[in-house]
C-alpha cells in the first residue's frame, strides 16, 4: 500500500489543464480563460450621471441652503440612453437620470432629494414641474458624477489567463464586447460500473441484485465539478465484458475513466486484470479507509481511476484522487478542500490506515464541532448524505477522545490553493 500523499502525487502529475476552445458568455460561468483580456474602451464611455437628479455647473450652487436656495432655470430633461443636444450655461441646470451622459458645460449633479422636486412623482412621470429648480445644498465638481474609464481604462487588461469566470467575471467581459472567448475545455469522464450484481434502478430486484448507484454518483460528482459525465453502463464481471466496455471508453476519446468495483483481491475483481491486459497498472492499494483498493494506469494512453465497489468507499476516493484531476484538466489552481480544526463531541477509533470518518460539523460561536454521522460502515451511503465533512484520523491513531481537536476536510466547502 502507498501513503495517501503518494496516490495524490502520482495521479495529479499526469493531469493538466486540456485544449483551449470558444466558449460563450451564455456558457462561461465556471469556467477558466485561457486567454488575457483587455479593454477596447473606457468602461464607462463617457462621463456620466451617478444619480437622478440635476446636472449643473457646481459654481452655481455655492452657499446653497434650504433657507436661502440657489435658483436655476430648469433646460429639459435627459434620459439614460440619450444624448445631450444643450449646454448647461451659468445659472442653468438639466434633469437628468441615472447613467445619461453629463451635458456639455455641466460638471455636478444635485440630487432630486435636496432640490425642491424632491419627494414629488416628477422623477417617475419624466416631465419637471417646473422651469425652476430650487437647489438646498451646494455641490463640488465631480460629485455624484462617473468619470470616462472610472472602472476601466482602454487597453487595460482586465482578466488574466487563468482566471475563473464568476458572475462578475462574466459581467466584465459583456462590457468590454467580449461575447466569445478562449476557456480550457472540460474534460469528458466515462463512468463505468462493474458486477453481475447490478441492475438499473429502474429494474426489478430479483433475488441476490442491487441496484445500480455508484454510476449516478460518480457521474453526478463529475458534473459538480465541471466535468462532462460519459455513462457506460454496467459491465459484468467478465474480462470480455469489461474489455469491451473499456474499448467504448477509448473509442469515444474521453479524458479519463472511472470504473466503480472491481479493484480488490476477489476472484470477480478483474478490473486490474484487465488494466494490465489493454494498458498499464501504476499502483491499485492505497493506506486509506474508506478507499484501500484503488486502482490507478491507463487505457491506451487514457488515465484509469478504478474505485472500490462499496459506495462511500467510492465516494470519498472520488474527492480524494478524481475531483482534483477534474479540476486540473480545466486549468483551475484551487485544488484542496480547506481543512478546518474542530472538537470532537465523541470518542473516535482509529487504526493502523488514515481513516476517513463521515462527520456533521456545527459552529457554536468561533469554534466549530463535529461528531459522527452514526455507523461509519463503508457500504452506509446515508453517511455521506447527512455529513458537510470528513474527519481525518490520522494512521496509528488509536483513539481521539471527545474534546480533542481533530482535523475535518469539508466538503462542501469551495476549493483552496
Amino acid at each position: 500500500m502507498i501513503t495517501v500523499e503518494e496516490a495524490y502525487e502520482r495521479i495529479m502529475q499526469v493531469f493538466h489543464p486540456l485544449e483551449a476552445e470558444k466558449v460563450s458568455l451564455w456558457e462561461g460561468l465556471g469556467r477558466v480563460l485561457a486567454e488575457d483580456v483587455y479593454a477596447d474602451v473606457n468602461i464607462p464611455p463617457f462621463p456620466n450621471s451617478a444619480m437622478d437628479g440635476y446636472a449643473v455647473r457646481a459654481a452655481d450652487t455655492a452657499g446653497a441652503t434650504r433657507e436661502n436656495p440657489v435658483r436655476l432655470k430648469v433646460k429639459g430633461t435627459l434620459a439614460a440612453g440619450s444624448a445631450p443636444d444643450q449646454a448647461v450655461e451659468p445659472g442653468m441646470a438639466i434633469r437628468i437620470m441615472t447613467g445619461a451622459p453629463m451635458p456639455p458645460g455641466a460638471d455636478a449633479v444635485v440630487r432630486f432629494e435636496n432640490t425642491s422636486e424632491g419627494g414629488g412623482n416628477a422623477r417617475m412621470t419624466g416631465t419637471a414641474h417646473t422651469d425652476e429648480v430650487a437647489i438646498y445644498v451646494p455641490v463640488e465638481v465631480n460629485e455624484n458624477v462617473r468619470e470616462a474609464g472610472e472602472d476601466i481604462r482602454a487597453g487595460e487588461r482586465v482578466l488574466a489567463a487563468g482566471t475563473e469566470l464568476r458572475p462578475a467575471e462574466l459581467g466584465v467581459l459583456a462590457s468590454v464586447g467580449r461575447v466569445e472567448f478562449l476557456a480550457y475545455r472540460r474534460p469528458r469522464v466515462a463512468v463505468l460500473a462493474t458486477g453481475d450484481e447490478l441492475v438499473e434502478p429502474n429494474e426489478p430486484l430479483t433475488p441476490g441484485k442491487i441496484r445500480n448507484s455508484n454510476a449516478y454518483t460518480n457521474a453526478a460528482l463529475v458534473q459538480k465539478y465541471g466535468g462532462i459525465p460519459i455513462p457506460l453502463g454496467i459491465a459484468r464481471d467478465t474480462v470480455e465484458d469489461l474489455t469491451a466496455k473499456l474499448r467504448q471508453a477509448v473509442e469515444l476519446k474521453v479524458d479519463l475513466i472511472l470504473t466503480s468495483a472491481g479493484v480488490s483481491v476477489g476472484e470477480y475483481d478483474v478490473v486490474k486484470d484487465v488494466l494490465n491486459s489493454l494498458g498499464q497498472m501504476d499502483f491499485w492499494q492505497v493506506r486509506m479507509k474508506p478507499g484501500k483498493p484503488l486502482a490507478f494506469g491507463f487505457i491506451q494512453g487514457i488515465p484509469l481511476i478504478g474505485f472500490p465497489g462499496n459506495p462511500v468507499s467510492s465516494m470519498v476516493s472520488f474527492e480524494r484522487f478524481a475531483r482534483p484531476a477534474i479540476l486540473k484538466m480545466q486549468g483551475k489552481r484551487k485544488l484542496r478542500k480547506p481543512v478546518i480544526r474542530a472538537i470532537l463531541r465523541e470518542d473516535v477509533k482509529g487504526g493502523d490506515r488514515r481513516e476517513f470518518k463521515r462527520t456533521i460539523v456545527e459552529r457554536v460561536g468561533n469554534t466549530y464541532y463535529a461528531r459522527l454521522t452514526g455507523d461509519q460502515g463503508s457500504g452506509i451511503l446515508t453517511s455521506m448524505v447527512k455529513a458537510n465533512g470528513l474527519a481525518i484520523i490520522p494512521e496509528g491513531t488509536k483513539v481521539l477522545r471527545a474534546g480533542e481537536e481533530v482535523d475535518v476536510e469539508m466538503l462542501d466547502w469551495p476549493e483552496e490553493e
